[in-house]
């Protein structure tokens, strides 16, 4: 929870001093009943005494003051709500070494019907293009609500030399660019969702494209795909390809997005299950003073029905 006019909490401190004063009163009083007369003797005035029912009234009364003031600092609680649009390219590295079968039945299937499962769950109000890349980078499929020609496309990857991650990125920015050149004034937010399971080898770097996509606020989140020991077959020989996770964990930290990693199908997944509700949702706060207010009069009701049910009197 957060406050919209946090100066007023500074009245916290009168309600506390209205509390210190209250115990001092009460320890002033028993010492002066205590003075005045002998303790038979109060036994014999006040043979049933209140105990702590009598401080119920006053410790309500304090509670209800607290909830006042928090209502006059205009408390706000952080919802979940729905986004409405939003523009995701789905970036998906198709260089070989997405043939490695540490991951069952290979990198490169898994991740498609992983792909697919999350481009099926965005909201339909969504924009969806698909970009794929390896020793270059294209759009296969640019930005739309139409899911069947990403779906389609998803199934067409097939794999070549080298990785162009800086080159996928730029790609992206491109087709969002053009996207939003067609949508107007008021463009729909945009991500970039890239998985790779390798380094960059060819095209431009990735830290000159990580600056680019934050220049153009768009948040790249990242999924470093495959486990260490991956390794592909090449001319009979077993060729190494590990993931390069630190470089998409910068990419995704210099653009505000989110860097993943996933060693397993269930993994890429869950990984993009959770990308999805980042994407679809949006934190907002929303002011809660009417409940606060209410929370106060209930108190201060409660006060005063104890007051008057215990001692026949207000507080």
């Amino acid at each position: 929870m957060t406050f919209l006019s946090p100066q007023w909490l500074v009245l916290l401190t009168v309600v506390a001093a209205l509390a210190v004063a209250y115990v001092l009163f009460q320890r002033r009083r028993t010492r002066y009943a205590v003075r005045f007369a002998t303790l038979p003797m109060l036994e014999r005035v006040a043979p049933t005494r209140p105990g702590w029912r009598r401080h119920v009234p006053a410790a309500a009364f304090l509670v209800a003051l607290i909830a006042m003031v928090l209502a006059i600092a205009r408390p706000a609680a952080a919802v979940q709500v729905p986004r409405e649009r939003a523009t995701v390219l789905v970036a998906i590295d198709t260089s070989v070494s997405m043939e490695a079968t540490d991951v069952s039945p290979s990198r490169i299937e898994a991740a498609k019907q992983a792909a697919r499962a999350f481009v099926d769950d965005l909201p339909g109000e969504f924009n969806v293009g698909l970009v794929s890349f390896s020793s270059s980078a294209s759009v296969v499929v640019p930005p739309s609500t139409d899911r069947a020609p990403v779906e389609a496309g998803i199934d067409r990857l097939t794999l070549a030399e080298r990785t162009a991650i800086g080159e996928a990125v730029y790609t992206s920015l491109s087709a969002v660019a053009s996207f939003d050149a067609e949508a107007g004034t008021n463009p729909p937010p945009a991500r970039i969702v890239l998985l790779s399971d390798g380094s960059n080898t060819t095209g431009r770097p990735v830290q000159e494209a990580a600056a680019a996509a934050a220049e153009a606020k768009v948040p790249v989140s990242t999924i470093a795909y495959g486990t260490p020991t991956g390794t592909v077959e090449r001319n009979g020989r077993s060729i190494s390809v590990p993931v390069d996770a630190d470089a998409l964990r910068q990419l995704a930290e210099t653009t505000g997005g989110t860097a993943y990693e996933a060693e397993s199908d269930a993994e890429l997944r869950g990984v993009y299950e959770d990308i999805g509700s980042s994407i679809g949702w949006r934190t907002e706060h929303r002011e809660i003073t009417t409940w606060m207010v209410a929370a106060a009069l209930l108190t201060a009701l409660a006060a005063g029905a104890a007051s008057l049910l215990w001692f026949s009197r207000l507080p």
